[in-house]
């Protein structure tokens, strides 16, 4: 199943050198305020959550199960099924912090934040970065690609 997935946020590696970017409009707004907007300077070097050249990516499912084996050793898609990390059904649209029986950090638990697919993608480029304090020790997806098809994964599975 492949879903198109609309991003409007997208972040580059650093080490993928310089970008050109064409002008464009506006994206609306995310309905939920992050405890760190993408964007907003960290007081660390680190990716740059600002928009990059790539206005829509296609997200694949079949690619993003491939993505998710680097999840699995601390998140299940099964839901209910916690592990190390909380379980990822039906994460897209979900609250941060709000899976029953889970012990989140307070950083996570009182971020605001709705996971919808702009606000994934730009937190699994630096997960540490993009909510101080949390937990989950995972390095990051640099590449917006693996990204968009993670998240095509975690909705097709969000929906079973």
């Amino acid at each position: 199943m492949v879903a198109v997935i609309a991003l409007t946020a997208l972040s580059a590696c650093g080490d993928e050198g310089e970008r050109e970017t064409a002008p464009r409009e506006t994206p609306a707004p995310i309905t939920a305020t992050p405890a760190l907007a993408p964007g907003t300077p960290t007081g660390e070097a680190g990716p740059d959550f600002a928009d990059v050249a790539l206005v829509d990516l296609t997200g694949d499912a079949a690619a993003g199960k491939t993505v998710f084996t680097k999840c699995m050793a601390c998140h299940s898609i099964e839901q209910g099924r916690n592990r190390v990390g909380p379980h990822l059904h039906d994460v897209v649209g979900r609250d941060a912090g709000s899976v029953e029986y889970f012990n989140y950090s307070d950083a996570n638990r009182n971020s605001g934040i709705t996971w919808s697919r702009e606000i994934l993608f730009d937190y699994l480029v630096a997960p540490q970065q993009y909510v101080p304090g949390t937990r989950m020790a995972f390095p990051g997806l640099k590449d917006p690609q693996d990204r968009a098809d993670l998240i095509a994964y975690l909705e097709a599975n969000g929906e079973v």
